[in-house]
């Protein structure tokens, strides 16, 4: 959640920013139930201190304070209910250099790397090269467990590896903690994270058990630390956690329907940090770059792509995204993002540290994609394809599939 005092002190900011997410909301609803609310904290609080003040002489008096405060404190409870509802739906501000628009296509390309493969002969697409090779079976995951699921089969699953193992060994050796986290968290932790405001249909939910699926691992690792304060000396904090991920995929009726490109279960490396606020900028550059160095070891061609406002998240305040070449489609498909939240997620979870000046402060929040490995095999069989139909394995992973080709 956002400052409540920024709302108080420049409300404009805030429906100003929640224009730019193409979020509507009433933020003049929110101040007014904010209004009422404090006023009901001040009346009762005044009563009960002049109940305090009173005298044993005083007894009729104490028990008419005594019932005001009874009569008022249902009230007071629902305008908490009612501005707590409300004021969680504002989603994260996004910073001020992040460009304003209104969806995908206002998006800026900040860079393209690598070359794009030249073939000889016509490229197939990913699926046609599974087939071939007997690695991806979508016919008979259809058969047991329905739309949007795949197997992985031999080289592919060598393939699956040896990523998670290149971004754990990359990654370990930037200060990053490994982490395997539980795929399972409660729902007022996915709810604290920023995900069910808006977003909840693509959340698999056990609500007998307040339980839900993640949809990425850094749903499980943020609220690590919830209700914890860092020393200063600590950030930043950085895991590298593995997990398989789930998502309804919703809203995503038609898009990539055939393939392994969006299921509903895959499987992710994911970068997380806690951090400093005065160095979220700079860690967030870091996790771009990070990310970008695991696509250039692979040799896949990439670009760089900063999200605009209407394309951000509720919890992000900026956002990059990396795209892949896919030569069978002519062109990039999002592989990667990295998101900072600054102290939204951190506000939601109470996760502080304590500065050299003793003060208390929120740290704040940074994720990113090493892999989602479903997604990079995919750019790996287009990019590294042969005439005949085997695949080339990048440089990079030879060590731990033990083999040149699928």
């Amino acid at each position: 959640m956002i400052d409540i005092k920024l709302l108080r002190d420049n409300p404009e900011k805030v429906k100003k920013a929640c224009e730019n997410k193409q979020v509507k909301i009433d933020i003049d609803k929110i101040l007014e139930l904010d209004k009422k609310k404090r006023g009901l904290i001040q009346e009762i609080e005044g009563m009960k201190a002049e109940q305090k003040k009173l005298g044993k002489d005083k007894i009729e008096k104490a028990k008419e304070l005594k019932e005001k405060i009874k009569k008022l404190e249902p009230d007071l409870k629902k305008a908490e209910k009612e501005f707590n509802e409300l004021f969680l739906q504002i989603p994260n501000l996004p910073l001020d250099d992040v460009p304003v628009g209104k969806g995908e296509s206002e998006n800026k390309i900040i860079r393209e790397i690598g070359k794009k493969p030249k073939f000889s002969f016509k490229p197939k697409d990913y699926m046609e090269l599974a087939k071939c090779d007997d690695i991806i079976d979508m016919e008979r995951a259809a058969k047991v467990s329905g739309a949007r699921f795949g197997y992985l089969k031999g080289g592919a699953v060598y393939l699956e590896f040896a990523l998670i193992q290149l971004a754990f060994n990359t990654l370990v050796k930037e200060g990053f903690c490994p982490v395997i986290p539980p795929v399972m968290i409660k729902t007022e932790m996915m709810k604290a994270m920023g995900y069910t405001e808006r977003g909840s249909e693509e959340i698999y939910q056990f609500l007998k058990d307040n339980l839900v699926l993640v949809g990425t691992s850094e749903q499980s690792i943020g609220p690590m630390h919830a209700g914890e304060v860092f020393n200063e000396k600590e950030l930043p904090k950085r895991y590298v956690a593995f997990s398989p991920c789930f998502r309804r995929e919703a809203g995503s009726y038609g898009k990539d329907t055939k393939g392994i490109f969006r299921v509903h279960q895959f499987y992710k490396v994911e970068m997380f940090s806690f951090c400093h606020p005065e160095k979220s900028k700079q860690e967030h550059q870091f996790f771009l770059k990070m990310e970008e160095k695991l696509m250039w070891v692979l040799k896949i061609p990439y670009r760089v792509v900063e999200m605009c406002t209407g394309d951000l998240g509720d919890p992000a305040a900026a956002k990059y995204d990396i795209e892949a070449w896919l030569p069978s489609e002519n062109r990039y498909r999002e592989t990667h993002s990295t998101s900072n939240c600054t102290d939204f997620q951190a506000r939601r979870l109470n996760i502080r540290y304590k500065a050299k000046d003793g003060k208390m402060n929120f740290v704040h929040t940074l994720n990113g994609t090493a892999f989602a490995t479903g997604r990079i095999i995919i750019a790996i069989l287009e990019n590294y394809q042969q005439k005949d139909g085997s695949i080339k394995i990048p440089a990079a992973l030879q060590k731990y599939t033990k083999m040149k080709e699928i």
